[in-house]
């Protein structure tokens, strides 16, 4: 049965734990009593132990779900250096395997009502037939096996790669999609008349005259009212000012130069405790 295919055994797995020998009865006695400790604790919070299903074959131990077969753990024979039956305890067996990935030496540990010196035996059994298969293929049948597990290992980071390569892409095709989403009320901005200022008004010079061009709704402006012949005077003796009727001429050089200065900053933009609010970076997107 062995040769052929594999023994299936079941048991109750007591869990595993890192060894720092290979081998030796005083080791795994050791990592029994540790696993047993560990799980009495857990059965008193009344947790039961596992039971597994062992597939032993001249290829390896397999660990396996009894009622799902999902492999749990698979030791390959050729990693397993030490594999002992527990005399003070007829149900403990245990063997050592070096983990693939770690390179540690994990002990393994099982309880078996019925079957604890058999199941023993038969890895001992898997061990020589799995050696005289070697020595009849003149250790190409190893050699090969090697290969396939590890282009099996170098298939499945290939497959996590590329899932994560897909998921990375994935992310920049949404962050992409955000950002057009983001921009195109931006690209349908209508450019301002550089005639107008940010409120969409035509800019106001104290030095233009009264036009009659109409406004921008189709009608007339208001006609502005004639000053008086009388001239009225507020409360501190000056004239009021009248800015539909003053010129050029009636300013200072000094004065008229402030209030271009001015003109030629509410143009350019609206500012706010330091803050210039502008429209031409917009623009210049347009």
């Amino acid at each position: 049965a062995l040769s052929k295919h594999y023994i299936p055994y079941n048991a109750k797995f007591l869990g595993s734990t890192e060894v720092e020998q290979p081998k030796g009865t005083e080791v795994v006695r050791d990592a029994v009593r540790k696993l047993k400790f560990a799980r009495h604790i857990k059965k008193s919070e009344g947790q039961k132990t596992p039971k597994v299903e062992l597939q032993i074959s001249i290829y390896g131990v397999k660990i396996l779900d009894p009622k799902t077969k999902e492999v749990q753990h698979n030791c390959q024979l050729h990693r397993i250096s030490f594999c002992a039956d527990d005399k003070t305890d007829k149900r403990i067996f245990t063997f050592i395997c070096k983990d693939s990935e770690s390179n540690k030496h994990l002990c393994y540990v099982f309880d078996s009502e019925k079957c604890a010196e058999e199941i023993t035996l038969t890895i001992g059994q898997a061990f020589d037939l799995a050696y005289r298969k070697f020595l009849e293929s003149g250790g190409k049948d190893v050699e090969t096996r090697k290969q396939i597990a590890g282009l099996q290992k170098r298939i499945q980071e290939l497959e996590t790669e590329n899932t994560e390569l897909k998921n990375k892409v994935q992310d920049l095709e949404n962050q992409l999609r955000i950002t057009k989403v983001h921009a195109s009320p931006a690209g349908s901005v209508t450019p301002k008349s550089p005639s107008t200022d940010i409120f969409d008004m035509v800019p106001f010079s104290p030095i233009s005259p009264q036009s009659s061009t109409p406004t921008r709704n189709g009608t007339q402006p208001p006609p502005v009212p004639s000053r008086s012949t009388e001239i009225k005077r507020d409360l501190f003796g000056a004239e009021p000012f009248d800015p539909f009727s003053c010129g050029a001429g009636d300013f200072p050089p000094d004065i008229q130069s402030k209030l271009d200065e001015m003109q030629e900053g509410f143009k350019m933009g609206l500012t706010l405790e330091g803050t210039v609010f502008c429209l031409d970076p917009l623009d210049s997107r347009c």
